[in-house]
């Protein structure tokens, strides 16, 4: 791990003693996150706080343990990652790729703890941040740990980036209103779920039987399942940058070893001639732009 690594987990283990008063920027449970959208929330595993909203004990030595991930705005937080995000190395590998105007709406640390840290199921990014008149989304996936199959490397399915989307997930206007906002507006039923998959193939066109999932006898070390639906892995070293579009097919194992491992994701768009949905999860405040590389 080089120093700009060692300095971006030194930023947010700074960040996460912060928060130690109250935890009043842990998130947790399927809250919905529009709140994390410009700042770094801190989203703890399921059984981190106590009913009181406390920390528990056997965390307090080592917060960073007790949690999942941070987001969504941790690129917009001056420091390390910052710098990293707007930095001529990513800026300049993006124009390669083809991004004309790259802007960055989200951003994720992944902890992926040891031995506990689970799996993440079959799933295109573009699901989740969806672009119009068509789909611009691209993760860069920063490795700063060896990504391994013990400790749960990324798994892609090569060829899945030239298929359709299968589905979006939206605001329920049942929950939001028309205006997909709350606005005072009347047609607002908070019963409602907030956030919704459309899908976008019938079942007709759509072969995949794992969103969402995992494939059938999937578990490590043979995984047979996930190399009979076309998956493999992407074991990487610390300092090793993923990027793929967000059509891929990918996901990851739990994390059996005794080490944890760490990512730093951003995920960028196309900013010229293309809109960010107003269907989206998360939304800026209005008036407020992404950052632009």
């Amino acid at each position: 791990m080089d120093a700009q690594q060692d300095e971006m987990l030194r930023k947010l283990q700074q960040q996460v003693d912060q928060d130690d008063s109250n935890y009043s920027s842990w998130v947790t449970g399927e809250e919905l996150k529009t709140s994390t959208s410009k700042r770094c929330h801190f989203f703890d595993k399921h059984d981190a706080l106590d009913d009181e909203g406390e920390l528990k004990a056997e965390y307090q030595s080592d917060k960073i343990a007790a949690l999942n991930k941070a987001g969504h705005g941790i690129h917009l937080t001056k420091g390390a990652f910052q710098d990293y995000t707007r930095s001529e190395k990513v800026c300049n590998l993006l124009r390669e790729l083809g991004w004309q105007e790259p802007c960055v709406p989200q951003s994720m640390y992944i902890f992926k703890q040891a031995r506990i840290g689970g799996e993440v199921t079959s799933h295109q990014d573009s699901t989740f941040l969806y672009t119009t008149p068509r789909q611009t989304c691209i993760g860069l996936w920063l490795a700063l740990d060896d990504a391994t199959l013990e400790n749960g490397c990324l798994w892609v399915r090569p060829g899945s980036h030239h298929e359709h989307l299968r589905r979006q997930f939206v605001r329920n206007p049942k929950h939001f209103g028309e205006s997909l906002l709350y606005d005072g507006s009347g047609d607002e039923d908070h019963a409602e779920l907030k956030m919704i998959f459309r899908q976008k193939m019938n079942e007709s066109q759509n072969p995949i039987t794992w969103e969402g999932a995992i494939p059938e006898n999937a578990t490590p070390p043979e995984c047979v399942g996930l190399y009979e639906a076309g998956f493999i892995p992407v074991p990487c070293k610390a300092g090793d940058l993923l990027a793929f579009c967000g059509e891929l097919d990918h996901l990851s194992l739990p994390n059996y070893s005794s080490k944890a491992r760490h990512t730093f994701q951003l995920h960028c768009i196309e900013g010229k001639d293309t809109q960010w949905s107003k269907e989206n999860w998360m939304q800026y405040p209005p008036n407020v732009s992404f950052m632009k590389l």
